[in-house]
């Protein structure tokens, strides 16, 4: 940070909130460090070992970080925790000779960990809230806005623009109930010494309290649960579930950017995201409109889906009590998987809010592609009517590869008058019969119901406290 122009990561300025950059901050780090050795100091002046003064004095400088300092003297003693100890104890002439007693460096960086997590947790979790919101405004305003379907990427029959959202906002929803129920059991390491034991707490303690309700103090001043069992770290599969979780959201919001991307195309052009007035597309093209936001989205997505593999060998690979081969990486992956997340949501947020919708467009590819949709309500009519299914199948089969024949030399859909001349489908039913069957728009079932049903359900979740 002393060179004229460092490098800086992309999530020091371009990716991510500043909310979020603020929790995995050192500055933030540092302070958290500081509150656990007072809390640690605070517990352990009920059992005569702190005593007032000298938990006053820590009180009094937890929040004199001195991020210069401290870094100054760990590239002399090369050891973050201990060097944050020299300056801290400097700062506190009376009670630095007492700072981090009994405890090791995981006691207080995997609970300042777990604390980061848990802040960037809550704000992920409203985040997602405000997707979500805005995915149900979206929902009941194209709700019965009836569109073509793709299977297969190819049209196949029709549905509503709301139920197609709604799909994305399911899955996000299960997102959601995910990182919730993470959120709910989220612990730190507690307190127990260098390798799980809590024997440096029990010597201090001389049997005037129980290590285990000694640790239960400390972290009810932390507000922070602790795992019952642990070595010197918390489990590290712990950090393997967070960041599958993120990335599985990361998987939903990918898969609508993507839709977007598909949409946006000008052979189809029923979707695109917003464009400001401004807003340069192509430095070479400048009729360019590139959904840039989406492409950003899914580029992020890839970069988060291969993070929980890094806290899967970090689990696996935690040999015994405990290597030190994780912790390089998690100074990385913990932070920017959070503020990846952040950037995906908060990007998807301003999509879905804005999202353009052609509604020419999509009467054009209804014009273009729903007749053949139809076909599958004409059999059943003409089925009810006494007809052949197999012999009407393959009928309806040869007029409708006629009709796509015709549409590939880029002639109109010319499938609904065709069949409706057919003296073979004339027998079970009037031409007017077959043009009421043929028409999709309200082939499109229980949709719009199900889908402001969805909208409604995640108005509920997202308002509960």
């Amino acid at each position: 940070m002393n060179t004229p122009d460092p490098f800086l990561t992309p999530f020091t300025w371009r990716y991510g909130s500043p909310e979020m950059r603020g929790i995995w901050s050192e500055e933030t780090t540092r302070r958290l460090w500081r509150r656990i050795w007072v809390a640690l100091a605070r517990v352990q002046s009920h059992y005569g070992l702190v005593d007032a003064a000298q938990l006053a004095d820590l009180e009094t400088h937890v929040e004199e970080v001195d991020l210069t300092r401290s870094r100054a003297v760990e590239s002399e003693i090369h050891h973050d925790v201990m060097a944050e100890v020299t300056v801290y104890a400097s700062q506190c002439p009376m009670g630095g000779g007492i700072i981090h007693l009994g405890a090791t460096s995981m006691d207080v960086k995997d609970n300042a960990s777990a604390l980061q997590v848990r802040q960037a947790l809550d704000l992920i979790i409203a985040r997602l809230d405000d997707l979500l919101q805005t995915f149900a405004e979206q929902i009941e305003r194209w709700a019965n806005t009836v569109c073509m379907a793709y299977t297969h990427l190819q049209p196949a029959e029709p549905t509503t623009l709301g139920y197609r959202l709604a799909l994305y906002a399911q899955d996000l929803l299960e997102d959601r109930a995910d990182l919730v129920r993470t959120r709910s059991t989220w612990r730190g390491k507690g307190i127990k010494g260098a390798v799980g034991t809590s024997a440096s707490y029990a010597l201090l303690l001389d049997k005037r309290i129980a290590p285990a309700a000694f640790e239960a103090e400390v972290m009810a001043e932390l507000g922070l649960p602790a795992w019952s069992l642990a070595n010197q770290t918390y489990p590290r599969r712990q950090d393997w579930v967070i960041l599958n979780h993120l990335a599985g959201l990361s998987s939903t919001i990918y898969r609508f950017a993507m839709d977007l991307r598909v949409l946006q195309t000008p052979a189809i052009g029923e979707w695109a995201e917003p464009f400001g007035e401004k807003q340069v597309g192509s430095s070479a093209m400048p009729f360019k409109r590139n959904p840039i936001e989406a492409e950003k989205i899914d580029s992020l997505a890839r970069y988060l889906a291969q993070l929980p593999r890094v806290a899967w060998d970090n689990a696996a690979l935690s040999l015994l009590e405990r290597t030190l081969d994780d912790s390089a990486n998690r100074r990385i992956i913990l932070p920017e998987a959070f503020l990846t997340a952040d950037e995906i949501i908060r990007s998807a947020t301003r999509l879905v809010r804005g999202l353009q919708v052609n509604r020419q467009a999509l009467s054009r590819t209804l014009a273009q592609f729903g007749p053949f949709s139809g076909i599958e309500p004409l059999l059943m009519r003409l089925v009810q009517a006494g007809a052949d299914r197999q012999v009407m199948h393959g009928f309806l089969r040869e007029m409708a590869l006629k009709a796509w024949r015709e549409i590939e030399t880029g002639e109109a859909n010319t499938l609904p008058e065709l069949l409706a001349t057919q003296p073979e489908l004339q027998h079970f039913l009037t031409k007017g019969e077959i043009h009421a069957a043929l028409d999709i728009t309200t082939y499109i079932g229980d949709a719009p119901k199900r889908a402001l049903e969805l909208a409604e359900k995640l108005r509920t979740v997202t308002n509960e406290p």
